[in-house]
């Protein structure tokens, strides 16, 4: 793992928080908490973040840059989705036991805010309440992502062959 250094830039850092959909709904003191544990860490253009297969050990905040995940199969990779500055990833594999499914790599110079494993899971014995609203939002933000997959499955389908059901 590369260098992590603190964050200095409170309000600046807090209103990125206000945006991404996993702390929806967290009120000052929550985000103020998050805050506390976050670590800035950056990566120049190209640069693996997380390899797929790797275990998951942050989540990920991009303040600056943009990210591509790709997946690799049989020695071809994918690209599958690209994120930009006020987005989150690596989310679901924390709260999962599984590796990545998918590598993350930077595209351009990239600054993220990490919140390392550790820490978010220490919520559920330090504050209950923030852990299960996180975990909640974790959740819904999977399941909007779950529903974006199968829309691209069901675009690569209708592409290919048509499939008559019933």
């Amino acid at each position: 793992m590369k260098e992590l250094t603190p964050l200095f830039e409170m309000d600046k850092i807090i209103k990125i928080l206000g945006k991404i959909s996993i702390f929806g709904g967290l009120n000052e003191a929550q985000l103020y908490k998050i805050f506390r544990i976050l670590q800035k860490i950056t990566y120049k253009d190209k640069e693996f973040i997380f390899k797929q297969d790797e275990a998951p050990t942050h989540i990920y905040i991009i303040l600056e840059g943009k990210i591509r995940l790709i997946k690799d199969i049989n020695y071809n990779s994918y690209q599958l989705f690209e994120f930009a500055e006020g987005s989150c990833i690596g989310e679901e594999s924390i709260i999962g036991i599984q590796p990545h499914t998918l590598s993350a790599i930077a595209i351009g110079d990239v600054e993220l805010a990490v919140i390392p494993k550790k820490f978010f899971l220490d919520f559920y014995n330090t504050d209950k309440d923030l852990f299960c609203l996180l975990i909640l939002n974790i959740a819904r933000e999977i399941s909007r992502r779950l529903k974006q997959t199968d829309n691209l499955l069901l675009h690569y389908i209708n592409t290919k062959d048509k499939i008559s059901v019933g």
